[in-house]
């Protein structure tokens, strides 16, 4: 079978409800009740109750065909059912009842789980959940730097640690022939989402695209040359965005008083780190910074290109690697994922897992825009969880590669994320090609 076994998805299944019910253990009740209604975000103890809801419909229902855990919780914590708006005129939980609910829908799992070896139909059902559950942890975790409040608790690694931080970070671009490539996930059995189903051949030309992200450092030059006073180097719907929520800065960043930038890290403001990823940054600001350097977004296919694809006889080879440094899962030395030192690294950190051309960086630390309009591969077909792609495409732009709150169980180099263009509380920056 291609996918976890039985063990791994129960360990799984309870790491990712133990970091869930760290969200409750942490926060006090002035933090779980958010002051008035934000449209970017759900109220702590709904969302909570949602993920158990999503668990339970998907695994215990959909999968195994048992009862809800709570007749109720459809009504409450469905997110197609129930519209952001009315999560938040919904009379909140106690603390108590959304723990009991959280904890007893994992019991009920794991004890299923626990009577048979999954089906691949049932292993990719209980993957959907607990990979459902990582991307909220991901959203907890910048909605509370959005709200000002100290970072999750967990665990930071000694600053040794951090694989490649040490020495000049490589600048410059990288050349990817052009030629014949396959975009998306193959039909091999493996878990993808449905949007990223349907492999299918595109044509590339040759390309260079940036070794590292941009930085923190290059997004600060274009703020002293007047950036984001210049309508020029906008799209009008750029430049009408930058106006209608009066952006003249990075988001969380702040003068100094003596000519420099502090950026806010959750609750504490800390002087720009020039040599950090830009992050906080969204699609149109991106897109500025490109204009303004004579630069250019990657489009999606080019991003995985650069990602995953072999290189033989001087053009692209039709295999693939599942990650960029080729087929050995993610870890602490070669991308910064899965909270570990809660926040961004050195551009030049982690140079273990260099692509085979040289491009660092494509997983962990930020999200990486791309030009690319969210729309269905050809052949699309709707998974299990209809709400997930379909009333998303045409309106939201794509982002590939993990953040460092991303959980690095989920990545692969196919996995699409989404966001509208406006969107920068998340954690997304941007990697550029030449024009």
């Amino acid at each position: 079978m291609n996918g976890p076994d039985a063990a791994t998805l129960a360990s799984w299944i309870a790491d990712s409800r133990e970091c869930t019910l760290a969200v409750l253990d942490e926060l006090d009740d002035s933090h779980l009740d958010i002051p008035p209604y934000l449209p970017t975000v759900n109220p702590f103890r709904w969302e909570l109750c949602h993920l158990a809801w999503f668990q339970d419909h998907f695994v215990l229902q959909h999968g195994l065909g048992l009862d809800p855990t709570d007749p109720e919780a459809a009504r409450l914590f469905d997110s197609a059912a129930v519209g952001h708006e009315r999560r938040w005129r919904q009379e909140p939980l106690s603390r108590a009842r959304v723990r009991s609910y959280l904890m007893a829908v994992r019991d009920r799992v794991l004890d299923e789980l626990g009577r048979r070896e999954p089906t691949a139909e049932l292993r990719d059902l209980v993957l959907l959940g607990v990979f459902h559950e990582d991307m909220h942890g991901e959203a907890f975790t910048y909605t509370r730097q959005a709200l000002g409040l100290q970072p999750p608790n967990s665990a930071v690694l000694p600053s040794g640690a951090v694989s490649g931080v040490a020495g000049r970070a490589p600048g410059g671009d990288v050349e990817v022939p052009g030629g014949t490539f396959r975009l998306g996930a193959e039909d091999d059995g493996r878990f993808a989402f449905d949007n990223e189903r349907c492999a299918h051949t595109v044509e590339l030309a040759p390309f260079r695209i940036a070794r590292l992200p941009v930085s923190q450092g290059e997004l600060e030059a274009f703020v002293g040359e007047g950036g984001y006073e210049r309508p020029e180097v906008w799209s009008p719907a750029g430049w009408q965005w930058r106006q209608a929520v009066s952006a003249e800065q990075p988001l969380y960043w702040k003068r100094d008083g003596e000519g420099g930038w502090l950026r806010r890290h959750f609750g504490d403001l800390q002087p720009v780190e020039p040599e950090l990823p830009a992050v906080h940054v969204s699609w149109y600001e991106a897109d500025a910074w490109c204009r303004w350097a004579g630069r250019r977004l990657p489009s999606e296919a080019e991003w995985e290109a650069a990602a995953a694809a072999e290189i033989a006889g001087g053009g692209l080879a039709t295999s693939k690697r599942a990650h960029p440094w080729g087929e050995a899962p993610p870890d602490r030395w070669l991308a910064n994922l899965d909270a570990r030192v809660m926040g961004c690294v050195p551009c030049g950190a982690h140079a273990a897992g260099d692509t085979p051309l040289g491009c660092r960086q494509l997983y962990g630390n930020v999200w990486e825009w791309t030009e690319s309009t969210f729309s269905p591969y050809p052949g699309f077909v709707p998974g299990v969880y209809a709400d997930y792609s379909e009333p998303w495409f045409g309106a939201r732009k794509v982002l590939r590669g993990g953040s460092w709150a991303t959980r690095a169980r989920m990545l692969r180099n196919t996995l699409r994320n989404f966001f509208t263009p406006e969107r920068r509380d998340v954690y997304a920056g941007f990697r550029t090609c030449a024009r």
